[in-house]
């Protein structure tokens, strides 16, 4: 008998606690706002979850609180493999511009450069990336992703990659390479796209692209030197390369002069290989006039008012802020001196909010002579460079009408 009256108790006691559940529902409190980061991460939960966001007190719970500080003002920047220049300028991105909650920087190792393209207009989390500057032509003439110049803009030019076009003693200028084999090492490098482009802007029809045109850059140069295999190989990358630094080469190989024509103005920019980057290779006192690839930090052409635009608007703000201690602290690359925040990039438009950055920098003073007035601050952002101060000036000077 006390048994069934223990065991008749507890079922009272269960369901008058069930009755008491069911009559008083919980009712999620408003969330914080999110950021479309914090929102897509929630996405695939939210019709199961409904775990309230604030606690008893009304206050956010420190979890929610964590994802929009660290999601508010982070930017996702692509940047390439881990051997390559372009995740050591992200990185030194991330390091001088880190400033908390406020901004940071995540430096993103992706399969290339050339790849960025694909990660900045499809990927999720990625707001800028490194890219080369002839991309836009690759993707225009082969990808066919749509309207691309207009969905893709430049902050600034990075790190430029000078062209290097290597050949056999009997090659002496490249309308001798016509018909010739020509390797451009593996595909999804920069020689496989650039090189390409560059010969069939030049009207220079070398042997048709077949796969041991690009293999890798050591085995082509191991069978030059044995026999003519290969007339030559074109290398993109920042000089001095190693390939030709520590090798001794036999007598007549040598780099030969790309011209910087009317046809490859469009992407490209003057460079020049000296004796100082391959004295066994360029006599003493001697420059070879070649051509450079730049690489640009690109970004997405988001509308004014949305979220991410306000993120890569900051993003500018602290580049313009903290942009000269990368040129002048030690520990950072010394091509970070070499550049500069106000540089044009052939063939690509400066996104919106960073046109209108540098338009503010150099507003004349009232009464001063408009275009004495900036051509004086031109000066200072472009010391030296002529060509690309008059191309600044002009559009400033349209904006300003």
């Amino acid at each position: 008998m006390r048994i069934f009256t223990i065991i008749v108790s507890m079922l009272l006691l269960i369901a008058t606690n069930s009755s008491s559940v069911i009559a008083e529902p919980v009712t999620p409190s408003k969330s914080l706002p999110t950021t479309p980061v914090v929102e897509i991460a929630q996405a695939k939960r939210g019709a199961t979850n409904s775990i309230p966001r604030r606690d008893q007190q009304g206050q956010p719970l420190r979890d929610d609180t964590l994802k929009y500080k660290l999601n508010s003002w982070t930017i996702g920047l692509a940047a390439g493999q881990l051997e390559g220049a372009p995740i050591r300028f992200a990185t030194e991105l991330a390091r001088v511009l880190d400033d908390g909650d406020n901004m940071r920087v995540l430096p993103i190792v992706t399969r290339g450069i050339f790849d960025n393209i694909y990660d900045l207009l499809y990927l999720r989390g990625v707001d800028a990336a490194i890219v080369y500057g002839d991309v836009l032509e690759h993707f225009r003439t082969n990808a066919k992703i749509g309207s691309l110049e207009q969905r893709v803009n430049y902050i600034m030019p990075l790190f430029p990659s000078e062209v290097h076009v290597f050949v056999r003693p009997e090659i002496n200028k490249l309308e001798d390479l016509a018909g010739k084999r020509v390797n451009f090492n593996t595909k999804g490098t920069a020689a496989a796209y650039t090189g390409p482009i560059m010969f069939e802007r030049l009207g220079i029809k070398v042997e048709p692209q077949v796969d041991a045109q690009f293999v890798p850059h050591p085995l082509a140069l191991a069978e030059m030197s044995k026999d003519d295999k290969y007339a030559a190989v074109v290398f993109v990358s920042s000089k001095p390369l190693d390939a030709f630094v520590k090798p001794k080469w036999p007598e007549g190989f040598k780099f030969l002069p790309v011209p910087l024509t009317p046809s490859l103005e469009e992407y490209y920019v003057p460079a020049q290989l000296e004796t100082s980057d391959y004295p066994a290779l360029i006599p003493e006192g001697s420059k070879i006039q070649t051509i450079a690839v730049p690489s640009v930090l690109a970004v997405f052409n988001w509308p004014g008012e949305n979220e991410r635009a306000r993120r890569v608007a900051r993003f500018i703000d602290y580049l313009f802020e903290r942009f000269p201690k990368l040129q002048s602290e030690p520990g950072y690359h010394p091509k970070w001196k070499d550049l500069n925040l106000a540089a044009t990039i052939p063939g690509w438009k400066r996104y919106a909010p960073m046109q209108d950055k540098l338009a503010k920098l150099v507003n004349p003073r009232p009464g001063a002579d408009r275009a004495a007035e900036l051509s004086e601050q031109l000066e200072r952002m472009l010391p030296g460079d002529k060509s690309a101060q008059q191309q600044l000036l002009r559009d400033l000077l349209s904006r300003h009408r």
